[in-house]
Parts: C-alpha cells; sequence; structure tokens
C-alpha cells in the first residue's frame, strides 16, 4: 500500500524514468560554520485539530512540528552527521505513520523503493543532531513547504543556509482541520499563514536568532502563505520564492482579505521552472498561459523584485527530496546533472538575495544586479528581470504613521520636513478632522487630538469646521476658556454654524 501523494507531486507523473542522483554529487558548497539540526514538537492551543487516522475524531490543540537548523559549535567526539534516512524518519512522524518500520518507508510514501532510492537512505548530509548554538545572533529564513509536504523536504538548501550563517525554521504543510488538505484551497493558504507566523513567534525563543532580521522562504503552495505573511507582519524584511505558486494562482491570493500587492515593500526573489512544453501542456491540460503570465510580479511596485527563471529545472526539483527521489519525466526533464547543477544555482542565489537583503553584503547586492552569465552562469541556464520599486506619491498614512511615532507631538516640525522632501504633498482637511475626532475624544490620546486640530487650523485657518472641532475637544478635556476662543473664531467664519450658536450660549450662562 502507498499512501497518496500531494497534488504538487502529481502534476508531472506520466512516462517516468527513475532518477540517479546523490547528494555527494549535488555537491552544495558550505560556508564556514558547523550546522546543527533539532527536531521536536510543539501546540498552538488556539486552533483544534484531529489526526487524519484517528476514527475518534478526538480534538486536540493543534500540533506544530518543527524542524530548525542553525550554525553550531565545533561537534563534541564521536557525533556522526544525520543521515537521509533520519530526515525521512521526520517525513514519517508529520504524515502521522511514526510507528511505521523504517523498512517500509519507500513503500509507503511518495517515492519508488528502487535500489538508487534505498541508497539515499544511507547517505550522510552536512547536519549534526542537538549540537550546541553558538553563542552570536544569525537572521532567520522561515521556510513554509510545498503541498501538504514536509518540514525537511528542501533539507539540503536548509543546512547550505545554515552553514552560512542563517538559523532556517520550517514546520510541515498541514491541513486547517486534519493532515490533509480540504478542497478549500484558500482556507488552507491562510491556515498555512498561520502556522509560518507561529513559527515567527517561536523565533523570538530562540537564543541565536536576530528578531530583526526575518526572510521568508517558500517553495509551491508555501509560496502563496509567505505572501500573506508579509502583508500582514512588518518584522519580514524579505521574500525567496522556490517556484511558488503565487505565480499560478494569483486569484487564490486575491481571496485573501490581507492581500494587497501594493503592500510587497521588502526585496522578493521569484525562481521559477522553465517553460513548460506544449505536448505536457495539451497532456496534462494546463493553461499555457502559465509560462507567460506572472500577475503578481506585474503588480507589484513598492519593492525591488527579482524573476529567474531555470531552463533546466521542472517544478519537483527545487526542493532536496525531489532532486534525490522523485522519478524523472521523460517528456520535459533534462538529465540529473543539469538538474544538479540547477538546484547548486538555486542555492547560490537565494544565499545572495539572503546576504543582501538581510545583512546589506555589498558583493551579494553586486551579485544580485549582475546578468546571470556575469555571476559564471553558463549561457541559457538561468534568465534575469529585475523591477526597482516606482517612486509613489507621499500619502496621508504616512504622515499618519510617522507622526504616532512621535505621539502627534511637534506636528508643524513633520509636516514643513515632509512637504521639503515631497513638495507635491498634501493633507485633506477631512482626513486631518476625522484623525483629530478620533483621537480627542478618547480620553488617552485628547492632548494628541488637540495637535492634530491645531496643525489643522494652520493647514485651513479659514475653515470653520476645522475651529468648531477644536472646540469641541477643549470642551471635552475641561479648557472652557480655549473652547470660548474656538467656538467663537468658527461663528466668525461661519455666522450660520448653529452649534457655535448653542455652545456659546451655554458656555457664557
Amino acid at each position: 500500500m502507498r499512501l497518496r501523494l500531494p497534488q504538487i507531486l502529481i502534476l508531472f507523473q506520466v512516462n517516468l524514468m527513475v532518477s540517479q542522483t546523490s547528494l555527494g554529487e549535488i555537491n552544495l558548497e558550505n560556508g564556514m560554520y558547523t550546522v546543527g539540526f533539532r527536531h521536536y514538537p510543539t501546540l498552538d492551543s488556539s486552533r483544534t485539530y484531529s489526526r487524519a487516522m484517528d476514527y475518534t475524531n478526538k480534538k486536540v490543540p493543534r500540533p506544530i512540528s518543527i524542524s530548525l537548523w542553525y550554525p553550531a559549535e565545533q561537534i563534541g567526539k564521536g557525533m556522526e552527521p544525520l543521515q537521509v534516512l533520519d530526515y525521512l524518519e521526520i517525513l514519517k512522524e508529520e504524515e502521522e505513520w511514526e510507528h511505521l518500520p523504517n523498512n517500509q518507508i519507500l513503500n509507503w510514501f511518495y517515492y519508488p523503493n528502487t535500489p538508487a532510492n534505498q541508497k539515499h537512505l544511507k547517505e550522510n548530509t552536512t547536519a549534526y543532531s542537538k549540537a550546541d548554538f553558538r553563542k552570536e545572533k544569525f537572521p532567520v529564513v522561515v521556510y513554509a513547504p510545498s503541498f501538504m509536504a514536509s518540514s525537511i523536504e528542501n533539507f539540503a538548501l536548509c543546512e547550505y543556509l545554515a552553514s552560512h550563517g542563517f538559523v532556517v525554521i520550517s514546520s510541515l504543510s498541514r491541513g486547517t482541520e486534519t493532515r490533509w488538505f480540504s478542497n478549500n484551497n484558500a482556507k488552507e493558504m491562510e491556515t498555512q499563514a498561520r502556522d509560518m507566523e507561529f513559527l515567527i513567534k517561536e523565533v523570538g525563543k530562540l537564543p541565536m536568532a536576530d528578531y530583526d532580521k526575518i526572510a521568508l522562504m517558500g517553495f509551491s503552495f508555501g509560496g502563496l502563505s509567505n505572501i500573506i505573511v508579509q502583508n500582514r507582519n512588518d518584522m519580514v524584511k524579505a521574500i525567496i520564492s522556490l517556484d511558488g505558486t503565487e505565480r499560478y494562482q494569483y486569484g487564490l491570493l486575491e481571496q485573501s482579505p490581507f492581500f494587497d500587492a501594493a503592500k510587497i515593500d521588502v526585496p522578493y526573489l521569484h525562481m521559477a521552472q522553465k517553460d513548460i512544453p506544449d505536448n505536457v501542456l495539451k497532456e496534462d491540460k494546463i493553461n499555457a498561459e502559465l509560462n507567460t503570465k506572472f500577475p503578481l510580479y506585474d503588480s507589484i511596485t513598492q519593492a525591488t523584485t527579482y524573476r529567474l527563471k531555470f531552463h533546466d529545472l521542472t517544478h519537483s526539483y527545487f526542493s532536496t527530496l525531489g532532486i534525490l527521489f522523485a522519478d524523472r519525466d521523460k517528456r520535459q526533464d533534462k538529465s540529473d546533472s543539469k538538474i544538479m547543477e540547477s538546484y547548486k544555482w538555486v542555492a547560490a542565489y537565494t544565499l545572495h538575495f539572503l546576504d543582501a537583503a538581510l545583512k546589506k553584503d555589498n558583493n551579494a547586492m553586486q551579485f544580485m544586479d549582475n546578468e546571470p552569465s556575469g555571476n559564471g552562469v553558463t549561457q541559457d541556464l538561468i534568465s534575469q528581470t529585475t523591477k526597482r520599486p516606482e517612486k509613489r506619491a507621499y500619502t496621508f498614512q504616512d504622515f499618519n504613521d510617522l507622526a504616532s511615532v512621535q505621539n502627534y507631538k511637534n506636528l508643524s516640525q513633520l509636516y514643513d520636513s515632509i512637504v521639503k522632501s515631497h513638495p507635491a504633498f498634501t493633507i485633506p482637511e477631512g482626513n486631518l478632522n476625522t484623525l483629530g475626532l478620533q483621537l480627542v475624544f478618547n480620553p488617552k490620546t485628547s492632548s494628541q487630538g488637540i495637535e492634530v486640530f491645531l496643525l489643522a487650523t494652520r493647514l485651513f485657518p479659514y475653515s470653520a469646521n476645522l475651529y468648531d472641532s477644536l472646540a469641541e475637544g477643549y470642551l471635552y478635556i475641561g479648557n472652557t476658556e480655549k473652547a470660548i476662543e474656538s467656538f467663537e473664531k468658527s461663528l466668525a467664519l461661519n455666522p450660520q454654524n448653529q452649534n457655535a450658536i448653542d455652545r456659546l450660549e451655554q458656555l457664557k450662562k
């Protein structure tokens, strides 16, 4: 018996041939740090969950299975690196078959039980289980796996990044209610986004994690959830997409009430598979526009965006497990040597992008700005387009963001400095009036509301309505003298202001 394949793994599973690769042949060039690895379960008690094969339908807190790669201290004597089988034991646990005998793993899950795949299980990785954390701070990468995939699906890339000075944290892609996704992909996208946000909070508990330097990385379906996470979390400083589904399912993003392309204001790198051949498009009933259209990329205006196309990679081979274990599609897949060479470049671009975005490394920035040929990429392996952020108009929201940081004090100086840098900037009178009233009638922010009205009456000295609002603010905080003075100014500007007439009559009794 074999479990059903996740959807994303069966997209091109016809006319297959067996893969012949190894970690040694991929040969990612690890950095200076020893790689530590830890895997542990935790719970999100704010949500409920049922094990897929627990027919009692018992509800439990949502389990979060965490895999963590990190720069470690030098390993102790006698410590041995993890083998690939150690990672697949985590896959077994995350699929809720933790008691399955190891000799059944290849029969049971996604990959054929061939001599080549059995050989992979015995290969050594570069990570050491439970090695001591280094006593330094490192930037963080939060990894979102593909459709219903394991937290360890890209373990070689995660080890590679840890060896170069990054903490990488991942959790499996799990359905909202059980291990399996429902038919509502919008709901599952939101669930995965919440899981990634849980990981971001978990990062705050790690002694070696630099919480001010967080990037998101996702493969396939994980790319969708990462856009939502970035849209609503300011601590995210960069996004890496490994052939992320946000390219193919923009309509799914639009179903989220949190999605707004204008909020993508951090560096974004999308690495895409090669063009799908016409015969595969026809046989698999795939829309040919997937080769050319990328509405999200076109919609991003406030961030530097890099779009790379890998002409020797199909979708599955943006993950370690895909390269090692997945069968090849004779209709379109390149040779194993070309696939492994391309994966090395995926890793290299990921590292340089992170070094540029999180570490502000000048050499890495230059690498990202080069044409691929300038980085030593062989001709026709990768094509790249880069888009810079558009210069946008300064908005009232921008002004309010700065004003709130300084508790709405010294607003005239703030306004003057903004106008000096952005001469076209203007503030609508109605926005100031609304903001002032919201603040002034809140006992905790009444004085801030007065400051807003003082700026408003400076900018609009002939507005009877603003002086009337300022007067109401003074009256609310008990400054009767100032209230009378402001009502009188309002009445002088508009003798028909009945509210000012009535208030002054009451106040002067």
